[in-house]
């Protein structure tokens, strides 16, 4: 540890923490909110595979603090890793992309990538979205009681997201699998006695294969889909090359998969816990739709964490901050910051203004994504209110992650009215 450590001796990120709910979560944060951010080991317990003696790093959960960090990629770098974990360089070039990485590469690669989303293949993205969660309403109330998570929250992003790359639909399933398990490799079930970083490897090697032999086949053969936009885009003479496309393909597969899938899945508890917010979204969703969207995002907070490391001494919030201290943004903190938000822990589908960190804190690493999973969000809460607007979901089944706020499952129960009814008796 290289800076200067609170007076604090022991934690409260230990595995406990990491298992709690938010709002358990959340009267450690308050208290942190109070003072400037504050220095704290890192310790296995609490799923840290690379923890070593006297390794650390400052906790940032107020929301001025994360926008003044996300903001200052100089003093705060991405290109030292983004998680917690300090994982193998060959693991966060396949996986993290330009999101671990800083200007000049980052923004070049960042740019190439935009250029892909053209207003063309956003709009045929929106169509597609919205055919695709009309089906996923057609399933479920075909389906009645489940698994709202299988049924619903997870079948969304998998499909948005392999079928605007072309990803054929027999590698679907696996590779929504192989997604899964950097975000969850702590967990026994997932790493089986195994050695994680072995697991992580393993799978990260087959979404990235994937990726690449698809770019491999755009190349030679092109199709409509964004896959073909990536390997055909070129800015001043440059091109994505095969392994760049990997890496991206893995970036937008586990960021993508995951993100969405949490935040529907909070969605659906909030909604089932707060019915006069759900009535008010079946009175007028086209004119709710975009505050409650954003109250979505930041009731759920779908990524818990991100990581930054201090290029030079550095002065943060009343803390003195040391180079190469690794600095930890507590999004889920800065989204029930006081200061910021009015009744903070209160879900409010017309809350406005919401200057909620759920997509990142601005900066040049803000989601890219985010225009993806606002269509997302919108075209299925849309579809489900509209359809099957008394559907309740029960007890959480809650992954434990110091990354990722993941539901594993959630039990969900249909009206009678609609059960085993399909999109022809809309």
């Amino acid at each position: 540890m290289t800076g200067t450590p609170s007076t604090t001796t022991d934690t409260p990120f230990t595995g406990a923490f990491w298992a709690a709910r938010a709002a358990e979560q959340e009267e450690v944060f308050r208290e942190l909110r109070r003072r400037p951010p504050s220095w704290h080991p890192l310790v296995p317990e609490a799923g840290v595979l690379s923890a070593k003696e006297g390794d650390g790093f400052w906790a940032v959960v107020r929301h001025a603090d994360i926008l003044e960090v996300s903001r200052d990629p100089a003093a705060f770098c991405s290109g030292r890793g983004m998680l917690l974990d300090d994982f193998p360089p060959e693991i966060l070039q396949a996986t993290q992309s330009f999101i671990a990485m800083d200007d000049p590469r980052h923004a070049q690669l960042r740019r190439l990538v935009v250029a892909a989303f053209t207003p063309r293949r956003l709009a045929a993205i929106r169509e597609q979205i919205a055919g695709q969660a009309r089906q996923i309403v057609d399933g479920l109330l075909a389906a009645g009681d489940c698994d709202f998570v299988a049924q619903v929250s997870r079948r969304l992003p998998v499909w948005t997201i392999a079928e605007m790359m072309g990803v054929p639909a027999s590698l679907h399933d696996e590779l929504a699998a192989a997604a899964d398990v950097p975000l969850s490799v702590h967990e026994e079930s997932v790493h089986r006695g195994r050695d994680p970083m072995r697991v992580v490897a393993e799978a990260v090697e087959f979404v990235t294969g994937v990726g690449t032999d698809l770019a491999r086949a755009r190349r030679r053969r092109p199709a409509d889909d964004l896959m073909t936009s990536l390997v055909q885009t070129e800015i001043d003479g440059a091109r994505l090359t095969d392994p760049e496309i990997g890496a991206f393909f893995n970036l937008l597969v586990t960021a993508g998969f995951d993100t969405t899938r949490n935040t529907i899945s909070h969605t659906a508890l909030a909604l089932t816990a707060h019915p006069r917010q759900r009535e008010l979204l079946r009175a007028d969703f086209p004119g709710l739709a975009k505050t409650a969207v954003e109250e979505f995002v930041r009731w759920s907070t779908p990524v818990l964490t991100f990581r930054r490391t201090a290029t030079r001494d550095v002065e943060l919030g009343g803390a003195r901050i040391a180079e190469g201290d690794k600095v930890v943004l507590f999004y889920l903190s800065g989204n029930r910051d006081e200061r910021v938000f009015t009744d903070p822990l209160a879900f409010d589908v017309r809350r406005s203004p919401n200057p909620h960190v759920g997509f990142g804190g601005g900066g040049p690493h803000h989601c890219l994504g985010a225009v993806v999973a606002r269509t997302q969000l919108t075209e299925l809460f849309g579809e489900l209110l509209r359809r099957v607007p008394d559907f309740e979901v029960g007890d959480a089944s809650y992954l434990h992650s110091n990354f990722v706020h993941g539901i594993t499952r959630l039990p969900c129960a249909l009206p009678r009215g609609h059960r085993n009814r399909t999109g022809a008796e809309r």
